[in-house]
Formats: structure tokens, C-alpha cells, sequence
């Protein structure tokens, strides 16, 4: 249409409106403004310096909206400058032209390099380095840890959407990651029975044994299902560390049954947020969903610590404390 003459583009935000089809600005702004067959002909109003904030924007709506952002949607999507394949990330390293229609940054977004059972060396260090984590490319860490993610993908785990558990997983194996917590132990218990009034219900219970910086803490929660029991007993009491998961909230739960059978190994993957709107991904796999949630919701406490900056444990002498 723009082509052909018109001149005002009338659209939404991620294309949300009370029609279906609306225009998304969120598309149609970065296109005419960083393609030459447009940009060199048209002035729409907006500056480069104001599109970097386009991301942010589109975001910032979804989680107004209580509504997880797409990531596949073009330019802002978590998956719009994502690459997988080894010789894909090392041409990126070369020269991200090769691969990029445009720069990442142009748009707030940023260069995601997954991680997977087809990566190399070049897709572990580009991962590292967007993680913020120093390391010599010679390390013989680096060959441990591509065995580790290539053996967790045969077993099941997926890390091409949960970066941070990923970025865990590297840390550990670099010895970055302090033990904030240890959990001892976990019962969770679902029970099917007749309420006061009558009414047949089903109520999931979980008490949780874990240590944090010398004390024993015993905590329980309940919920909807035995995974939100879990979830609530293990965020309840977290000791010195309450106070950085105050603003933790679970945004997104996906289980994947990976072989058939009721014996069938489970993944399961968790999107979190925080109160600032930012979102990670953490992965669990197991033949038990429940433990494959614990997997995944202890990632994701774990990063929310570490990346927080959380103090390091301390170590006192061992107290007992109990939460219900």
C-alpha cells in the first residue's frame, strides 16, 4: 500500500485491537525505517535513536496484558536474530551481516546464540560471552562442558529455549555458581476427598527440608496441582534470601512427554518473571513431571539469586526453623 501511494498507516501495538488483522506497528516502523527501498524515500517521524526503544515497548504491552510476548515475532521476538548451528554462529562471529537483515541492537533486541546437540565450540563460547562469562577458548572446560550439554541432550533436556538454564549449567561446571540453598528433601502429596460441605474435592500438598546458609528450614505450601503445592512450599522461606524472590512469579509451564507410556520421561519447562518484566527459561527432565518441576523451579530460584547478587553464604552453625 505504501508502495502504491498511501501515506498514513494507521495500526497497533503487537497488532492487538478489537479486530483481527490490525496493522503491527511493531513490524511495519523498523521496516520503513531501517530498509533503504523505504527509509532513502519516506520520513515517518521516528528516529533511529527512539526505534531502539521498540523492543522494550512491545514488552513492556504483553506484560501490562498479562501476556507472554511472541517470541517469534519480527524484530522483537526472542527468536528474531537466534541462531542454532555451529557454522551459522561462527559466520555470525565473522560478520553478522551474514546472517542479520539488521542489527539487533537497532532494535533493542539482541543476538541469541542457542545451544544444542548440533553445537560446537563456536556456539558454547558465543553463549558464554553473551552470558557475560569470562573464559579462555583453550579452557579444557569448554570440551567438558559441550559433552555435558550434547550427553543432557540425549537425555532429554532441551537448552535451545532455556538459557538460563544453560548459563547454570555452565557456571557449575566452571565453578561460578555458590550453593544458596540445598534442598534435603521434598514429599508432595495429592489428596481426593469430601470438603466440609460435601463437595468432592482434590487438594495437593508439599512440605519441603532444605538448608540455606546453615539453617534448617522445613516449609509447606499448597496449591491447585502438586507442582504449584511445590513451587509455593519451596518460595515461602528462603531465609536471608526471601527478600530477592519477593517479586518472583511463575509466567509460563510446559511439560513435553518425550516416550510413550505412562513410565514416559517428562520435560518440563518454566518461563519466569520478575518485577521488572525480565523473563528466563529453565528446563527440568525426568520419568517423574514432579521432580522435572523441581529440577526446573530450583533453576530458576538459583538464577534469580545469582543474578541479583545475592551475598554468598556464610555458613553459620545449623538451626532449625519450621514454616507451614
Amino acid at each position: 500500500a505504501i508502495r502504491a501511494g498511501v501515506r498514513q498507516v494507521q495500526g497497533t501495538l503487537n497488532g492487538l485491537g478489537e479486530r483481527c488483522g490490525n496493522a503491527n506497528m511493531v513490524s511495519l516502523i523498523p521496516t520503513l525505517l531501517l530498509k533503504p527501498e523505504f527509509a532513502d524515500r519516506f520520513e515517518i517521524g521516528v528516529t533511529l535513536d527512539q526505534l531502539k526503544l521498540i523492543t522494550h515497548v512491545s514488552r513492556t504491552l504483553d506484560e501490562i496484558l498479562n501476556r507472554a510476548p511472541d517470541r517469534y515475532a519480527p524484530y522483537v521476538g526472542e527468536s528474531a536474530f537466534a541462531s542454532k548451528a555451529g557454522i551459522h554462529v561462527s559466520a555470525l562471529l565473522k560478520d553478522p551481516r551474514t546472517y542479520e537483515h539488521v542489527p539487533p541492537e537497532s532494535v533493542g533486541n539482541k543476538r541469541k546464540i542457542a545451544v544444542s546437540d548440533q553445537a560446537g565450540r563456536s556456539n558454547i563460547l558465543a553463549r558464554l560471552e553473551e552470558a557475560g562469562i569470562e573464559v579462555d577458548p583453550k579452557d579444557t572446560k569448554i570440551q567438558r562442558l559441550l559433552d555435558e550439554v550434547k550427553e543432557r541432550e540425549f537425555l532429554g533436556y532441551s537448552y535451545d529455549g532455556a538459557e538460563a538454564s544453560f548459563e547454570l549449567l555452565a557456571r557449575r561446571i566452571l565453578g561460578q555458581v555458590p550453593e544458596f540453598f540445598n534442598v534435603e528433601s521434598f514429599r508432595v502429596m495429592v489428596e481426593r476427598r469430601y470438603n466440609a460441605v460435601g463437595d468432592l474435592v482434590t487438594i495437593s500438598e508439599a512440605t519441603v527440608k532444605m538448608h540455606v546458609d546453615g539453617e534448617v528450614l522445613f516449609s509447606a505450601g499448597e496449591g491447585n496441582g502438586p507442582v504449584n503445592a511445590l513451587d509455593q512450599a519451596l518460595r515461602k522461606d528462603l531465609g536471608k534470601y526471601q527478600p530477592f524472590i519477593e517479586d518472583l512469579r511463575l509466567a509460563d509451564f510446559k511439560v513435553r512427554i518425550l516416550t510413550s507410556g505412562t513410565e514416559a520421561v517428562t520435560r518440563v519447562m518454566i518461563e519466569s518473571v520478575d518485577g521488572d518484566g525480565l523473563r528466563w527459561f529453565t528446563v527440568g527432565v525426568s520419568p517423574n513431571i514432579v521432580d522435572a518441576s523441581f529440577q526446573a523451579l530450583s533453576d530458576s530460584i538459583t538464577y534469580k539469586l545469582l543474578r541479583d547478587g545475592a551475598p554468598l553464604p556464610t555458613q553459620h552453625s545449623r538451626k532449625e526453623k519450621v514454616r507451614s
